[in-house]
């Protein structure tokens, strides 16, 4: 069981790594408050969701961004 939530774990920072070497930084540093900050959370949690509600951005408008600012969606 602890090998399994290693390997778990492993894969969610390997993810967090790619989102943030794909990441536009350029493009969301220039996004205004709360947007800028929905962009960073969801490079690190990768959740599109919690970082919508917990930034205040809509949902839908979130992803247009994190498209715009190409931030991969990656499933663990």
């Amino acid at each position: 069981m602890a090998e399994q939530v290693d390997e778990y774990l492993r894969r969610l920072e390997e993810a967090r790594e790619l989102r943030k070497r794909s990441a536009d930084w350029g493009y969301i540093e220039s996004r205004p408050e709360p947007l800028r900050t929905a962009l960073k959370l969801l490079v690190e949690t990768g959740d599109l969701w919690y970082s919508s509600k917990l930034s205040g951005v809509p949902v839908d408008e979130l992803n247009e961004e994190r498209k715009r600012a190409r931030i991969p969606l990656v499933v663990v």
